[in-house]
């Protein structure tokens, strides 16, 4: 069983940048998703996959994910997703000791920047860089299934 403990952040200052590694564009759907799980069909650069995911505000939740071929994946998401789509581009920044991923969401979520953070346990410390600030793991709207069907410009 695959599982998955993140820590959702706000991006606070433009820092990060300076470590960032060249960003890979994402665009991503959802098949379903209802009060068990959500099932994301994903295109990351070139490869695609399949996500199903344990719904929930945890930071701890069940995560399996599958590859696909691109041109399934461009069908799902063409196709399949009655919302639409979520575009962004990610970066990854190393610390220290931990990769932080930070999302660069486009089109009706353009100017929200939130940063992950992949931890093997819910009691792992970890030092926030300064350019993180407001914890937002556990709040539905910053979900990517939530902001799907509620973009960032309606808030």
């Amino acid at each position: 069983m695959g599982v998955e403990i993140e820590r959702k952040f706000l991006i606070i200052n433009d820092s990060w940048r300076a470590h960032a590694e060249q960003g890979v564009a994402f665009e991503q759907g959802y098949l379903t998703t209802n009060n068990k799980c959500s099932v994301r069909a994903r295109i990351e650069g070139d490869s695609a996959n399949l996500t199903i995911k344990s719904a929930g505000l945890d930071i701890r939740r069940d995560e399996f994910v599958y590859s696909v071929p691109l041109a399934d994946a461009r069908i799902f998401l063409d196709k399949m997703c009655s919302t639409g789509t979520i575009k962004k581009t990610r970066y990854i920044v190393y610390d220290d000791t931990n990769r932080w991923e930070i999302d660069e969401f486009h089109g009706m979520n353009s100017g929200l920047f939130v940063a992950e953070i992949e931890l093997t346990s819910r009691e792992q410390f970890f030092m926030k860089p300064n350019w993180v600030g407001e914890e937002v793991s556990g709040m539905a709207n910053y979900m990517n299934s939530s902001l799907v069907y509620h973009p960032f410009c309606q808030w």
